[in-house]
């Protein structure tokens, strides 16, 4: 087992106690009588000492170790001297983007330059570069070429072998290749960064550093006392009997399913079985080249995450060889609460004076309750930074935050915004046998179907929620994060408890198509589940008296998506009376498996075969931006082009004025465009009700 967080010896500096705030000038170090740090976090967000800010964490799990930490937040990246004002720290510098991929967080899925940065001051955009990670670490390299750089944070975990990268429309190499840092830290990396510190204060080196989960690291072989298993090539050509294939798919006891696609993944020789392996993917320039062996890389490495079975990786990049050792153990829930019960001031720091940060505005009274996710969303990147095994804060951890929050934030109001975490609903849900859970390869426990082996008893998130909200001094408790709808149904009760006291009008949920080939490339459950939530929410808002309605969130342009598909999501739209005002396509972030779907025309939940069948994929931008229109067919904006679209798929029956139709044959009036100013930002929105934005425009004047 690994050593606790709060088991390790403490650095000599625990002496000095904690810092009011972690210092991000000379002036502060002196302050706190200083004379150097011992590392120094550059991050691409302004410094916010809150539990929901990465380095924040960071920084006071480091602190609580005994050592001087200091921030660098958003630096001026154009040359190297703001990385100076610290001076050069006595063991390593740790660079992250921030708690956002800077790409994701300066371009929209349109490939535009966004006018907002929500991790900003004030949310002013500009404040940090393109690939922040890579900037960042050369600039600390160029300032002081001796000190180890570490990387970590989402965009250096998603980065973590060679990748697709949307914005360029190429492979890139590994980060920690790019950036020429030291070390890479994956995952929720306070394991792996204590261990780190720790070494390296007892004077290890950092080349030395090779046996911690969680990490990636460079190196110009294979140890010796390790069996290369190599997973570099597809479609052996040869006899019957070829070669064995570590990913072969073999039929195991151990989870539930009918599809033989999600059966549990294990090597076919035997002699591999109890000596140290390492997998062997497609080399950087391989990737590259061939889309298949892409697509098998990324089924590999996605194969390779649960931490109690995951063997280390390898991805060769010229003469060297990225190594990837597996994903850290979780933390338990006394470790957890120990991370969520340091001494955070839940503040922006002081040298922002009266600036407000918008992510930070959001969040300043919400409560994580939990880290992970088992639902496997190809889309998404929760489970590749978190990974799939829930890990659970305490009851009496959580409700001591609340009372912290009601007693220590004057901005607080009775009300707290969201009770969550990367789900809604998944606190304290896990396998119900621990040995299944170890052996385990699947990548969704809730797909196609909810897992026999899986606990989805709810009853104890309820009796949270009920403790919250009789907390003296809390008037609300809403619940904000994203709900798993699918498990929620499993228990009627929390539906109630949610409904009647939780939710403030409207709820979102996310059920992204209505059609099958979107769905099971997106790992998600069919419509009837969101059907059987649906009539679950009317009866329990009706029993409370409550007129409230569901938002339901849509993704166009996924992967798997036809031009059919979306029409019929729209005809679904406008048979349930929804128009959607603001709408999310399909944006491809690193190392998912949807972007592997994406960018090859493979599917990689499947065993990759190039002769084997592709999967639609909507890349051209006029696809993209039909695909889009279908989701809002009530703006006359969209509508020559879904026009065009319905007559070239032989469906003009759906052009006309009545119920039935999707679209009118002629625009309208220019006067009557629109009564609604369109530099407004609505959510989703159910028609015939009010706006959450409850203001309503004047009508325009006629001329």
């Amino acid at each position: 087992m690994p050593t606790a967080l709060f088991d390790y010896p403490k650095y000599w500096a625990e002496c000095l106690g904690p810092a009011p705030f972690l210092p991000t000038t000379r002036a502060e170090m002196d302050q706190l009588g200083w004379d150097a740090c011992d590392i120094i976090i550059v991050t691409g967000d302004a410094y916010v000492d809150h539990p929901s800010f990465g380095m924040a964490v960071i920084g006071r799990v480091l602190e609580t170790q005994g050592f001087r930490v200091g921030i660098i937040a958003q630096p001026n990246w154009h040359n190297c001297e703001d990385f100076k004002r610290l001076g050069q720290p006595t063991l390593f510098f740790g660079v992250a983007a921030g708690n956002m991929d800077s790409m994701i967080n300066r371009y929209t899925a349109d490939r535009k330059r966004r006018n907002d940065d929500a991790y900003t001051p004030d949310g002013k955009p500009d404040h940090r570069p393109d690939r922040a990670v890579i900037v960042y670490s050369q600039r600390v390299r160029e300032a002081f070429k001796d000190s180890p750089i570490i990387i970590g944070g989402i965009e250096a975990s998603l980065r973590r072998i060679a990748h697709y990268d949307y914005w360029s429309e190429k492979i890139r190499r590994s980060v920690l290749m790019d950036s020429r840092a030291d070390l890479l830290l994956f995952g929720n990396a306070e394991r792996a960064i204590c261990e780190v510190a720790h070494r390296l204060s007892r004077g290890d080196s950092v080349e030395s550093i090779r046996d911690i989960r969680g990490i990636a690291f460079k190196t110009k072989s294979i140890p010796s006392n390790y069996t290369l298993v190599d997973s570099s090539t597809i479609d052996v050509v040869g006899p019957v009997d070829a070669q064995p294939n570590p990913y072969e798919m073999v039929t195991e006891e151990t989870c539930d399913s009918k599809d033989t696609q999600t059966q549990v993944v294990q090597l076919l020789d035997p002699k591999h079985r109890d000596l140290a392996t390492v997998i062997r993917i497609p080399s950087y320039e391989q990737v590259s080249n061939d889309p298949a062996l892409y697509a098998h890389a990324s089924r590999v490495l996605h194969k390779e995450t649960n931490p109690h079975n995951a063997r280390p990786l390898v991805q060769q990049h010229g003469d060297t060889e990225v190594w990837i050792t597996p994903p850290p153990i979780p933390l338990t829930t006394e470790e957890l609460d120990w991370v969520f019960e340091l001494p955070y001031q839940r503040a922006t720091h002081p040298s922002y004076g009266a600036a407000k940060i918008p992510a930070f505005e959001m969040i300043q009274h919400s409560v994580n309750i939990m880290r992970g996710c088992f639902g496997g969303c190809t889309f998404c990147s929760i489970t590749e930074h978190e990974g799939r095994i829930i890990q659970n804060r305490s009851e009496e951890s959580i409700l001591k935050e609340i009372e912290k929050i009601r007693d220590t934030s004057k901005a607080f109001t009775g009300v707290i915004s969201d009770l969550g975490g990367p789900t809604a609903n998944m606190w304290r849900l896990a396998c119900k046998d621990p040995k299944i859970e170890a052996s385990c390869r699947k990548l969704s426990c809730v797909f196609p179907g909810i897992c026999k082996n899986l606990n989805t008893d709810q009853t104890p998130l309820i009796q949270l929620y009920r403790k919250a909200r009789d907390i003296p001094g809390v008037k609300k408790v809403l619940i904000a994060s994203g709900l798993r709808y699918d498990i929620a149904v499993e228990t009627p009760e929390y539906v109630e408890e949610l409904v009647t006291h939780h939710v403030g009008g409207y709820l979102k949920i996310a059920p992204e198509h209505t059609e099958q080939g979107p769905l099971s490339a997106m790992m998600k459950p069919g419509i009837g589940t969101y059907d059987r939530f649906k009539k679950l929410f009317d009866k329990y808002s009706k029993k409370a008296g409550k007129e409230q309605y569901l938002i339901p969130y849509f993704i166009a342009a996924h992967p798997g998506t036809e031009d059919e598909d979306m029409l019929n999501l729209a005809l679904w739209l406008k048979r349930n009376g929804f128009r959607a005002d603001q709408v999310q396509t399909f944006y491809p972030s690193p190392m998912a498996t949807a972007t592997a779907m994406y960018h090859t025309g493979f599917n990689p939940l499947k065993p990759v075969r190039r002769s084997g069948p592709k999967i639609a994929r909507v890349q051209k931008l006029s696809q993209r931006r039909l695909h889009k229109a279908f989701l809002r067919y009530h703006d006359p904006d969209n509508w020559p082009a879904l026009r065009d679209t319905l007559r070239a798929m032989g469906r003009k029956d759906l052009i006309g004025y009545s119920k039935q139709h999707l679209v009118p044959p002629r625009q309208p009036p220019q006067r009557h465009r629109s009564l609604v100013d369109h530099t407004q930002r609505f959510a989703t929105q159910h028609t015939g009700i009010d706006p959450v934005n409850k203001r309503r425009q004047p009508p325009k004047k006629r001329r």
